[in-house]
């Protein structure tokens, strides 16, 4: 996680707290609210796909508030667990390439925007990937400029200002920088 999302989320999490309680008085579970939130990122990424970009950003944005809280009411509520934290990283992979798969489909026509639209794609995987497969093997890899929230607030208000196309820029060459930066990283501690 960024530096800037280390110092976001405590904020996050006490300023979500009132709705962290309801959610465990009405017995919301972590692992229910990550499956509800790809709910309205694939209603988002249906939005993105017919270009009515403002409310693909805001379902989008939604479901991205839904995978925030899981981890926010796993802790709080002791309700941690090992599935929960394989399931949230399932569901994050999914979040991240439903709406990038809606928009190389709606850049279907253009080669270009498509190849680009399938490195953020590629960068966004292989960003996570590096960091799964640095930690098997016993590297602790949380390194990197471009991580999983950074990628989902360009997203987010690259749709929402109706610039996708500055988006998808920002997201192929940022996610693909923090895959580099990842790899140097891991490889200055392999030896």
């Amino acid at each position: 996680m960024s530096q800037i999302m280390k110092s976001l989320k405590p904020i996050w999490e006490e300023k979500s707290s009132f709705i962290l309680d309801l959610l465990y008085r009405v017995r919301i579970t972590p692992n229910f609210l990550t499956v509800f939130s790809i709910v309205f990122v694939v209603v988002g990424s249906y939005f993105v796909y017919i270009e009515e970009f403002l409310l693909g950003g805001i379902f989008i944005l939604i479901g991205n508030i839904f995978d925030a809280l899981d981890g926010a009411l796993a802790r709080k509520y002791g309700l941690v667990s090992k599935f929960g934290a394989f399931l949230d990283s399932v569901v994050d992979r999914y979040a991240d390439m439903i709406p990038l798969f809606s928009i190389l489909l709606l850049f279907k026509e253009s080669f270009f925007y498509s190849v680009l639209t399938i490195l953020a794609i590629s960068g966004s995987l292989m960003t996570s990937y590096v960091k799964a497969r640095a930690e098997g093997l016993g590297v602790d890899c949380n390194v990197g400029l471009f991580e999983r929230p950074e990628r989902s607030v360009v997203l987010i208000l690259g749709l929402i200002l109706n610039i996708p196309t500055i988006s998808i820029w920002i997201l192929a060459i940022g996610s693909n920088f923090t895959v580099l930066q990842r790899t140097i990283w891991v490889y200055r501690r392999s030896f």
